[in-house]
Formats: C-alpha cells, structure tokens, sequence
C-alpha cells in the first residue's frame, strides 16, 4: 500500500498547459471511475483549481509511471509533453503535502482560505463517486483537521493580503460595523467584484454598483442584492453612501474634488472612506485634501499588503511546525495498521488452541475423568501448545545465529532472563 500525490500546480506548470489538464466537476466522476479500475489503484480523487490538477491515490505498490500514462492519455496529451511538470509526492511526502494544499501554504497566495473548500469538495465528489477508502478518507479527514489547527492557533489569515480583502478591514478599522453602512463601487470588474463579496461577507446590506455598461453593473448587483446605477448618476447618490471602492479603466478621473465637496457638505461631515484601485486614478487626488475624506490609493494598500504578507509568512513558519507534527501523527496510525493484521493473526490462533484444548477436557469430564486432573492436564496441555512453535522458532533462531529474533522476543514477552529457572525447565 502507497500514498500518493501527484499532479501540477501554479509553481510547477505554465497556464497554457495547466488548462489543458483541468477537470470540472460534471467530468471527475467518470475519470474517477476510469482511474480507480487501473491495475493497482485501489482509491483515488481529484482536485483541480486554477491553480493545479493533483491526483491524489491509494496504490497497491507506487507506481508513477502507470498514472502518468493513465493521466496524459485522459486528456490526449504525450508523456513527454507533462513529465517535466508533473511531480510525484509518495507516503509520508504526500500526506505532507495534502495538508499544506489544506491549509493555504501551497497556494500563490500564502495562507488563502479558498483552496480547503476546494479540497472539501474534492473529497465531497469522490466519497459520492465511491472512490474513497479508509486511507483517503482519514487522510482527508486529517487534513481539514489540521487545516483548522493552524486558522485558530496561527495568524496565518488575519491579515488581508489582496487589495480588495485589505480595502474592507481598512473600512473595518474606520467604521466597525459594516451592518450598517452603504457602499459605493465603480467598476464591473474581478477587483471590485471580490470587494462586493468580502463587504457581504461582513455584514454590509446596502450596496450601490455603477458602471459605464448598466447591463454588467445590473448582473453583479443582482448576487448581492444591490443597486445599479449609470456612472452619470454617481454625484446624485453619492452624500448617502459612507464606503467608495473604484477600480475602472477610465483614463480621467470619475469622481472629482467638487463632486465630493458637495457630498460631504450634504452628509453633514460625516466622514467617506474612499479607495482609489484605479491606474490611472478614478478619483482626483485632491479629493484627500478635505476634511472627513479618507482616500486610500492601490499603493497605500500595496504598503499595507506587504506587511500583512510578512507577517503571514511568520505565521506560514508555525504552521508548517504543526503540519511536521500531523504527519507523523498521521503515519504512526498508517503504520500501526500493520500490526493489526497480525495480532489479529495471533488471536485468532490462541483462540484455536484454546478451544481445542477445551474441546477435550469436556469429553474427558463426560466420560467421568476426575476434574481436579483435567485441570492440570488443560493448564498443562494449554501451556505446552501456546508455547510451542514460539519455542522452535527461538531454538533456531539460537542454532542459526539469529540474536535480533531473540533480542526482539525478550522485549515482546518482557522476559527477564536472571530470574531463576523453574526445576522443570532444567
């Protein structure tokens, strides 16, 4: 039996290779009915972001070559065209890596909490396409444990670390609850987008998107329940909101100093925290001059996203000290499954010798045999053969020059050889 891990991610593989070897998740269950019907994979899943295709298995014997066939034959790609790519993490190394995938220290952004729902339903798919054994399924199972460990007991994603994410706990730190505050954002795009999901997330309800095409600004504002509005009506709407995030490809400014003059005369001085991502800038520079204005531009934030990246790579130095730990936790249960088989072994043996020796005494006492004898003959007779073979073995052992198997016998049954022999055993 091997673990194994194996694929390409965002470190590893260009782009242009990485899409032609993605899944989607209509596709995963019949690849991995394919995969786990090839000879030696007794279980297997599949987790494929924009960032990496891994495979993850349960192999009779590691094998890398048989999987790198079945894996470029999938998707009509020549060995050759993927092993410069590909890398293969094998028993320890792969549990290693499944829990670094797990808690964000594998990812282009250190310590980002997306890729553990990914694995999630990674898992989720796998255990419903039933290619999920014991061994996956306790790997996993460990992973999102320890995923878990290193969010409550490290720092690792406390601090914002893309401008969008780092724009909101600004605002955060200005206006504690967001419950209740209104949001302006210009712009359609990835940026502002992933600012109107971390707004929701904390809590804001009132959202305003305006756009220069309505028709985008009214789809992004129907999965957040906002508000759409033109660019043109920015100035009428502006005195009601108390957040404006901008991030357009307009080449003049949007918002200019007198527009936002007017606003904050119109909110009585209440202030506006304003973020400018735009280059070139949405929103006049001056506009930082007035009084209750906090404008923050995409290199203020940059200064606040390197610090906050410093201090996540001190977190990433704990974590990584937890998932050394988990994976040896994790390999000591792997490896005590061995002895499981043979204690079983054993059991079952001494339960054999046990009842044939019973067996006897009881047509012995039926046949009117004195029972004070029977029990010296049964405790006598039950000795004799549990000890037996072990015996043989061990005078071999001697014969042949074997001390490791005598060594290892002295520590199994914690035999104290000074202790004074028995007169039947002279």
């Amino acid at each position: 039996m091997s673990l194994l891990a194996f694929g390409v991610n965002h470190v590893t593989a260009p782009v242009e290779l990485r899409e032609r070897i993605s899944f989607v998740d209509e596709t995963v269950p019949e690849a991995l009915s394919q995969l786990t019907h090839e000879k030696g994979v007794s279980e297997a899943a599949i987790l494929s972001t924009c960032n990496r295709t891994e495979i993850y298995c349960n192999l009779d014997q590691f094998d890398g070559r048989r999987l790198l066939h079945w894996f470029s034959d999938y998707h009509g790609l020549r060995q050759e065209q993927l092993r410069p790519f590909v890398y293969h993490h094998p028993d320890a190394n792969a549990v290693k890596h499944m829990l670094r995938v797990a808690s964000g220290l594998d990812s282009m952004v250190l310590g980002e909490p997306q890729v553990l729902g990914q694995l999630k339903r990674a898992y989720e798919i796998a255990v419903r396409s039933g290619s999920i054994g014991k061994y996956l399924n306790r790997l996993f199972q460990h992973s999102f444990r320890v995923a878990k460990e290193i969010r409550t007991s490290t720092l690792i994603g406390a601090h914002p670390v893309s401008v969008a994410f780092a724009a909101v706990r600004l605002a955060q730190q200005i206006f504690g609850d967001l419950s209740q505050r209104t949001a302006l954002l210009i712009g359609a795009g990835e940026t502002i987008e992933l600012a109107a999901r971390h707004l929701h997330d904390n809590g804001l309800q009132r959202m305003i998107i305006a756009n220069r095409t309505l028709e985008r600004s009214q789809k992004l504002a129907q999965e957040f329940s906002a508000y759409a509005i033109p660019l043109a009506d920015i100035p009428s709407h502006l005195a009601e909101v108390d957040i404006v995030f901008s991030s357009t490809a307009s080449p003049l400014p949007i918002l200019g100093k007198g527009a936002i003059e007017r606003a904050i005369k119109a909110r009585k001085h209440r202030p506006i925290f304003m973020v400018d991502i735009a280059v070139p800038r949405d929103i006049e520079p001056e506009a930082g001059e007035l009084d209750d204005i906090y404008l923050y531009t995409v290199d203020d934030l940059q200064g606040v996203i390197q610090e906050n990246m410093r201090n996540r790579k001190q977190a990433a130095i704990q974590a990584e000290e937890i998932i050394n730990t988990q994976v040896v936790h994790f390999m000591d249960w792997l490896n005590s499954l061995d002895a499981v088989s043979t204690i079983c072994a054993l059991r079952d043996q001494a339960n054999d010798i046990h009842q044939d020796v019973l067996n006897e005494a009881r047509q012995k006492l039926r046949a009117g045999a004195d029972p004070e004898k029977i029990l010296q003959e049964l405790s006598h007779s039950l000795t004799n053969k549990m000890i037996h073979l072990p015996t043989t073995q061990l005078r071999l052992a001697g014969t042949e020059g074997r001390k490791e198997l005598l060594l290892a016998a002295q520590e199994l049954f914690d035999l104290k050889l000074d202790k004074p022999r028995h007169k039947s055993d002279k």
